[in-house]
């Protein structure tokens, strides 16, 4: 592919410059949120519904960590915070049965069937799998969206939301990379939202390459590719004097 050259995207006054590839992105805290996607024991922790589907967690610990310190830094800069949970109500309703195609590709629901023992325990509200990891903390004024499919605009009253407090760009971390961060990120920028995908703080559901190619599509295609050592030294650096480009 031939190399692409970096673009100056538009600026605005008291707008931050995000190290970023392909290019700088300009971060305006007012208008950004940072979606937190599926932190949840299902998808982080041992004995959750990924671990018991066979799924490598050995980076999870990491990325719990990194996502810790994406949320401390979207806080420091006055981002808003939205954190997804994943699944459906304990009967499965929402689940959408047989006649949707969700019940036939959701690893959740196949490995329930194949093991009936687990009926009602995979991504069922209330349940510990359902829940956040303890190291999730939501605070007074954070958005929680429970979504039902991978896509977080799917089934849920999202973009209300972040039309209504004038968001227009998303920072992403979380997981799957490749399953429900990728899917939310691209129903972004299809609605004409300017997603930035924080890498390190999010993992895979799968072999790591299934990751790199998110990264690739979000770089080449959808958006924007930052670290979280990228966005929590700019919410430890001084304040900006003067005004756009400052």
């Amino acid at each position: 592919m031939t190399e692409r050259m970096p673009q100056d995207l538009p600026r605005t006054e008291g707008d931050l410059l995000l190290p970023a590839e392909p290019e700088p992105f300009p971060l305006l805290p007012a208008r950004t949120a940072l979606i937190v996607v599926d932190m949840q024991n299902a998808y982080a922790s041992e004995k959750g519904y990924l671990d018991k589907a066979g799924f490598d967690l050995s980076g999870a610990q990491s990325v719990i960590g990194k996502v810790t310190q994406a949320v401390a830094a979207a806080r420091m800069l006055g981002i808003t915070i939205v954190w997804f949970q994943n699944g459906w109500d304990p009967e499965g309703i929402e689940a959408g049965g047989e006649g949707s195609p969700n019940h036939w590709k959701s690893n959740a629901l196949r490995l329930m069937r194949e093991q009936p023992e687990l009926k009602g325990t995979l991504l069922a509200k209330g349940t510990w799998d359902y829940a956040l990891v303890p190291q999730m903390q939501r605070a007074p004024g954070d958005i929680l969206i429970q979504k039902p499919r991978y896509g977080g605009f799917s089934g849920t009253p999202l973009e209300m939301m972040l039309r209504a407090r004038g968001i227009r760009d998303i920072l992403f971390c979380g997981v799957a990379t490749n399953v429900c961060v990728e899917s939310t990120l691209r129903e972004a920028f299809h609605r004409e939202f300017w997603p930035v995908l924080i890498e390190d703080a999010c993992w895979q559901g799968g072999p790591r390459f299934v990751h790199d190619a998110t990264v690739f599509n979000v770089r080449t295609f959808f958006g924007w590719v930052t670290t979280t050592g990228a966005l929590t030294a700019l919410a430890a650096a001084p304040p900006p004097e003067g005004g756009v480009g400052a």
